[in-house]
């Protein structure tokens, strides 16, 4: 990087533009989540360059390979749209089981019902990359491990939940925006009365009152 700013070179000299290093690899980060939510993580750096109107070579100078640009997509992608109050919001007994439960599936279904997210998931377990496996287990340890720790607390059918269970209902709201972006087959314009009940067939599995 040159200092405060660089230059963008797309092989016309009337197109080059300044940008400080900060601006510069913001822009790289969100054309490559755009560029493999399209092609796939194997999509070439080259090709990727050239979508973003920046040399190759400059690209490397703020990744150095393309496992680290690939990592920073997974920040921002993944990591990013994980807030951080949602454990203590999903462990607070002071707010019905229920509405704990719906507030954040009607949040996390908002931020993950996206073309990029979908997509970039799925193609990073087609391209044998870590990103969807370390996903998975930090979400499962930091959201559906508590969360299965609440519903043992109120089970009251005599059948005690397991992890299997959680990820069972996980699974099956996530699938509502798989079939929206992979599938592109018809889904809910609103999805929250699709989760509100399978969240309510959830609790009534284990004797708990879906009513607030």
């Amino acid at each position: 990087m040159n200092g405060m700013t660089d230059v963008a070179e797309t092989g016309d000299t009337s197109s080059r533009r300044r940008l400080p290093p900060s601006e510069r690899r913001q822009q790289i980060v969100e054309g490559a989540v755009a560029f493999f939510a399209e092609v796939g993580l194997d999509g070439n750096t080259r090709d990727l360059a050239k979508r973003i109107g920046v040399t190759q070579s400059l690209l490397f100078n703020y990744f150095a390979t393309k496992d680290d640009l690939i990592e920073a997509v997974y920040e921002k992608v993944y990591l990013g749209r994980l807030s951080p109050d949602w454990p203590e919001r999903l462990t607070d007994r002071e707010v019905p089981l229920r509405r704990r439960l719906l507030d954040f599936y009607t949040e996390y279904s908002t931020l993950i019902f996206q073309y990029e997210w979908m997509r970039i998931f799925m193609f990073s377990g087609l391209y044998g990359a870590e990103l969807n496996r370390r996903y998975l287990k930090h979400l499962g340890d930091v959201i559906l491990l508590p969360l299965l720790g609440e519903i043992e607390h109120e089970a009251s059918s005599g059948v005690s939940p397991v992890m299997e269970d959680i990820w069972n209902l996980h699974g099956g709201i996530v699938y509502i925006g798989i079939r929206q972006h992979i599938y592109r087959t018809p889904c809910p314009d609103d999805p929250s009365e699709a989760i509100s009940r399978a969240i309510d067939r959830f609790l009534l599995s284990f004797g708990i009152s879906p009513c607030p």
